[in-house]
């Protein structure tokens, strides 16, 4: 009853894609493998000791079947070798596959993006906005030389000499800045006192902070 009343959740699509379900499933069975691996190794280990022991104690045929039975799993890792070279390169071209798509799905989306601001900007439109920044440039200059003008007829020709005269002031001020030495302080030529009279005057300083003051009745 409470479906009939209540919205029914979804379940969000899941991001796991065939791609990735297939490189888990090699990974998995080189895992296996691996671990086939080392339980046989412990085999051949137990398999070698126990045939000593059994020409040790005179059986030789049961340490003779051992030894054939430790053969039979050398092969099986050599085998097994084999197959997981197989799976690691199987698995890092399914990888590798992986990172191509992303790059060309990239590559599609930065197509599309493309297109569509060539749809947008087309050649007469670019040359319309490149028209139009020349005219404003053009333009600015017309104002700053206009500027210029208006400047060059509003001052004298003694205004013009004070301008050159300041200018000359400023560099000349900037030069002798630059010039002139750094003045270091003067290396004190007074002999220092002994330690006896520093520790002598130290004591009387002391001496007078810790007297009492007098206040005034």
């Amino acid at each position: 009853m409470g479906n009939l009343f209540g919205k029914t959740k979804r379940t969000a699509p899941s991001r796991v894609t065939e791609h990735d379900k297939a490189v888990l499933q090699l990974k998995q069975q080189r895992d296996k493998l691996k671990q086939y691996q080392k339980r046989i190794e412990l085999s051949l280990g137990k398999d070698r000791e126990l045939a000593k022991k059994c020409l040790a104690t005179g059986r030789k045929d049961r340490a003779r079947a051992l030894l054939r039975k430790k053969k039979y799993q050398e092969k099986l890792l050599e085998t097994t070798d084999g197959q997981l070279e197989n799976l690691e390169k199987l698995t890092s071209d399914l990888e590798y596959a992986q990172v191509e798509q992303k790059v060309l799905d990239g590559l599609k989306v930065g197509n599309e993006a493309l297109k569509k601001v060539h749809e947008i900007l087309t050649i007469d439109e670019v040359e319309r906005i490149l028209d139009e920044t020349r005219e404003g440039v053009e333009k600015q200059r017309e104002i700053d030389a206009a500027i210029n003008q208006y400047a060059d007829a509003a001052l004298t020709e003694e205004d013009e000499e004070d301008v050159l005269a300041e200018l000359d002031k400023l560099l000349g001020a900037d030069e002798e800045a630059a010039a002139k030495p750094i003045e270091l302080p003067e290396v004190p030529t007074d002999e220092l006192p002994a330690v006896e009279e520093t520790a002598e005057r130290t004591a009387k300083v002391r001496k007078v902070k810790d007297e009492p003051v007098a206040l005034e009745a």
